[in-house]
């Protein structure tokens, strides 16, 4: 009778060990979370994992903080805007960097994503796209650019597309003006398609424009239009407390050196109504082409 007293004993010692062991785990164990950022391919995989990681992994820091719990945030680069816009509006990942017409076309699938932030390097909502020609051109204004060989980025996008052809129509260039035009798919294919004399001109933003100049690609500036800073987008999916504690991470952030990667100094507050002008040249997207010639029609290279 002793000896089945002592083994309930030590049963019951061996029962509150386990429990008490189970409570030691580390909280990572048991109350990680884990978020998927997204991306599209507007440059090199490899470039875009340089250019983000750093910041990312800020934010994972400040966030676990935030939560006392541990963040672990992983990357996740689709093929194609179309299908890095899916991925959001699905709740395939937790947030997203997009261009403007990305969002816009993003938000009209799903009303519930929600801007957490805009990029900024000056603290401003704005930045801006480029026109470029090769540094030897003969060409000083957009209005002279008829009959050139024209390169725009990726058919959704808001600079290497919308906003740039909006701009050529507003100084009396339609795409039956051109001799012909291709979307080349990134920004950087089109630095150096233009810059290696494949086309005469091309639109691509201001920040790749800059990179190019510096790896000392000859390329020159005809004109800039402003274009909203990009938005980090939150899946409608994601909790409103994640939410507003994301949000508050990201404005408070001090890592100039991750910001630097991405050739930025800090985020800034956002809303839907930014982007109004973005939605207008979408809408008015179709009176760049008054021809035979469709954007549909046009090929993509693959190359550069």
């Amino acid at each position: 009778m002793k000896r089945c007293t002592t083994d309930n004993i030590v049963r019951q010692t061996v029962v509150v060990l386990l429990v008490f062991c189970a409570s030691l785990q580390p909280i990572s164990a048991q109350q990680k979370i884990e978020l998927v950022f997204g991306l599209y391919t507007t440059d090199k995989p490899t470039v875009l994992v340089k250019t983000f990681r750093p910041l990312l992994s800020a934010i994972e820091t400040a966030l676990t903080l935030k939560l006392g719990k541990p963040v672990d945030i992983k990357l996740q680069i689709s093929r194609s805007y179309e299908e890095g816009v899916a991925e959001l509006v699905n709740g395939d990942v937790d947030f997203s960097r997009f261009g403007a017409a990305s969002y816009v076309t993003a938000i009209k699938q799903n009303p519930r994503l929600r801007i957490l932030a805009l990029d900024s390097k000056n603290g401003k909502q704005t930045t801006r796209g480029v026109i470029c020609v090769a540094e030897s051109s003969p060409y000083s204004k957009v209005s002279e650019l008829k009959g050139v060989r024209f390169a725009f980025g990726n058919q959704a996008s808001t600079i290497g597309r919308y906003l740039s052809q909006a701009y050529l129509l507003k100084h009396g260039v339609a795409s039956t003006d051109l001799a012909s035009f291709e979307y080349l798919d990134r920004h950087d294919r089109v630095g150096h398609a233009v810059a290696h004399g494949s086309f005469d001109a091309g639109a691509l933003k201001e920040s790749t424009f800059n990179k190019l100049k510096k790896k000392g690609l000859p390329l020159r500036s005809l004109a800039t239009f402003d274009n909203v800073n990009k938005p980090w987008i939150a899946s409608a999916d994601m909790s409103d407390e994640l939410f507003e504690a994301l949000r508050s991470v990201m404005f408070a952030l001090d890592a100039p050196d991750a910001f630097r990667q991405l050739d930025q100094k800090q985020f800034v507050p956002g809303s839907d109504a930014d982007f109004e002008e973005i939605r207008a040249a979408i809408t008015s997207n179709a009176e760049f082409f008054q021809s035979k010639r469709s954007p549909d029609t046009t090929v993509v290279l693959d190359g550069l």
